[in-house]
């Protein structure tokens, strides 16, 4: 049964997870405040141990603790994340509006990262379901379900790094000096967070 989801294919499945598009569209708000390529991917790095912190604690619980609890409330987890988006959507707006007469007051060069970990805590949430069920279905050994999950979550930080680094391309201090195309970007990020937000609300 295990040679269906063998340990070494964790990291790439975890590489590929930190893609899904509610995990690049909370990113991509973190970073429409970064015009420093380092500072970008330390969120990307953030992000995904926050997620990996969720979904290996909770595995624990669930797998080794033989823990039942939280399976009627993994949908409420997805709420949650929606929530959460609609927040930082507002959220980046207001900052954005707030400093638009002086844009430089808008770029966070703070080395600071607990918001990109925090919304990879939630995040995790939302994604600790169904990931520990499969687990918890095809792996039976409680070691090699927790290994999963620890390779996993280091594939989601590797996958999340990249994404970060991608995604604040376009913040990059040249664009970022451009009023008009900052202004772009931020609503164009700021909305599709608001947007998806509300659809995992209604889902």
């Amino acid at each position: 049964m295990e040679s269906s989801f063998p340990l070494v294919f964790a990291a790439v499945v975890g590489f590929g997870h930190a893609f899904e598009a509610d995990h690049l569209i909370a990113v991509s708000s973190i970073v429409t405040k970064r015009n420093n390529l380092s500072l970008a991917l330390k969120d990307g790095i953030y992000w995904g141990l926050g997620h990996s912190s969720t979904i290996f604690f909770i595995g624990l619980w669930m797998i080794v603790g033989k823990a039942t609890l939280l399976n009627g409330y993994f949908g409420y987890f997805e709420a949650i994340v929606g929530l959460m988006l609609i927040l930082l959507g507002f959220f980046r707006l207001y900052q954005y509006f707030n400093h638009k007469d002086n844009p430089s007051q808008f770029i966070d060069t703070k080395r600071s990262h607990n918001l990109a970990y925090g919304v990879g805590l939630v995040h995790g949430l939302a994604g600790s379901g169904a990931m520990i069920l499969l687990v918890m279905t095809e792996i039976q050994s409680s070691f090699s379900s927790m290994m999963y999950l620890l390779i996993f979550g280091m594939g989601s930080v590797a996958g999340m790094l990249v994404a970060a680094g991608v995604l604040s391309l376009p913040f990059s201090k040249k664009i970022s000096n451009n009023q008009s195309l900052q202004f772009g970007l931020v609503m164009l990020s700021s909305l599709l967070c608001i947007g998806y937000g509300v659809y995992l609300l209604i889902q």
